[in-house]
């Protein structure tokens, strides 16, 4: 007996069927219009499957012709430095020696000196220098200048010696000149960043307590492994050493930091020729934290002579050192306040402004002596 409830269902069915087809069609044909292509599931359809016609960029612009080029022309000047420190195995007394770090650096003259930074090599029983084009070389440490985070080392190049990197000047810097610098950060071999300056005549502390002056800040990326490598101005000229970053993270945050290429240029012969680098004195004793505490309550801002050498080149100027009391007071008698008509405000822009000379070199120190202002010249001593 047939069902009279099958039939119904049967064309329901169809009508359903025929509604969805209708309706897939007409989603393909809004969003998929290829896919109704026969070829489109076959992999037949040529057409799309050919690449896409490149199209003419046309000429680089001026400056980015510029930073290729002076990319190009001081890479191979800029080597990659990694340094290794022994270390004794505590159980065994076996001495290993162990990776400790890694920078950058530049050559410095024909005679294979390398500069970098003091703190690069710090605590390092050796260091490997890597040339742009690969080659390896065992440095050894011609000498340093913490103060100044300035330390050279040197290669035997016997032959294929790269080019050093031309010398610039740092005194006539300018705040939003164009910078680059080219170092090997986190390892990543020759980067170049870009920037300008952003400030001058910059301190910061170092990590052994003393304070770096006269630094060059730059919001060019300079990233852990970028120090001890070139600063350049925008004609390839060497400005400066990238030193260190201000940054919570650790990391680049547009803050770095260089020291500038008068002062390297001043420190690197002696270092090369003596081992060190001998600061010009006066033979004054001065102190920070107590001169903090006597300008203060003097009222004036300069550095108080605590005491003068004998035989000094202080001593010999006429210069005055502080008097102390039976009680324990010191009384000031000359105060510094200028050097050469730069003012004077604290004991480390004192020293900053004297290491600007030569010993030698006799400059022309203002004082305040009970309540007038003197002029006295002062040639200036080796220092220790």
């Amino acid at each position: 007996m047939p069902n009279n409830g099958f039939l119904p269902r049967l064309i329901w069915i169809s009508l359903s069927v025929v509604l969805l087809t209708l309706f897939l069609h007409s989603f393909l044909y809004h969003y998929f219009p290829d896919a109704l292509h026969p070829d489109y599931f076959t992999g037949k359809d040529k057409e799309n499957t050919e690449p896409r016609v490149v199209q003419a960029r046309g000429n680089l612009a001026e400056d980015e012709k510029s930073t290729i080029e002076l990319f190009e022309n001081s890479r191979d000047s800029v080597v990659f430095i990694t340094t290794r420190q022994r270390v004794m195995d505590a159980w065994t007394r076996n001495i290993f020696s162990v990776p400790s770090g890694n920078g950058s650096g530049f050559i410095w003259d024909d005679h294979g000196h390398i500069i970098t930074n003091f703190h690069v090599i710090k605590g390092a029983s050796e260091a490997i220098v890597r040339l742009a084009d690969g080659r390896d070389y065992k440095a050894s440490l011609v000498g340093a200048s913490p103060a100044h985070d300035i330390a050279v080392l040197r290669i035997g190049v016997g032959f294929q010696r790269p080019t050093p990197v031309p010398l610039g000047s740092s005194h006539d810097l300018k705040v939003g000149q164009k910078v680059f610098a080219i170092g090997n950060p986190f390892g990543l071999d020759w980067t170049l960043t870009t920037g300008i300056i952003s400030a001058l005549d910059r301190a910061l502390p170092s990590g052994d307590g003393r304070t770096i002056d006269n630094l060059i800040q730059t919001d060019a990326a300079i990233n852990p492994g970028n120090s001890g490598g070139p600063l350049l101005d925008s004609a390839g000229r060497l400005i400066g050493i990238n030193t260190a970053i201000y940054s919570p993270s650790g990391a680049s945050a547009g803050i770095g930091f260089a020291v500038p290429v008068d002062t390297v240029n001043r420190v690197v012969p002696q270092v090369i020729s003596r081992g060190k680098y001998i600061r010009p004195a006066m033979g004054i004793t001065v102190d920070g934290k107590l001169n903090s505490r006597l300008t203060e309550r003097l009222k004036i801002a300069g550095v108080v002579i605590l005491s003068i050498s004998p035989g000094s080149a202080a001593d010999s100027a006429g210069l005055k050192g502080a008097t102390l009391t039976p009680e324990g007071n010191i009384i000031a008698n000359d105060i510094i306040i200028a050097v050469e008509g730069k003012s004077i405000d604290s004991v480390d822009k004192l020293l900053a402004r004297i290491d600007s000379y030569k010993v030698g070199d006799t400059v022309k120190i203002t004082v305040l002596r009970k309540g007038e202002t003197v002029e006295v010249p002062v040639t200036l001593q080796p220092g220790e």
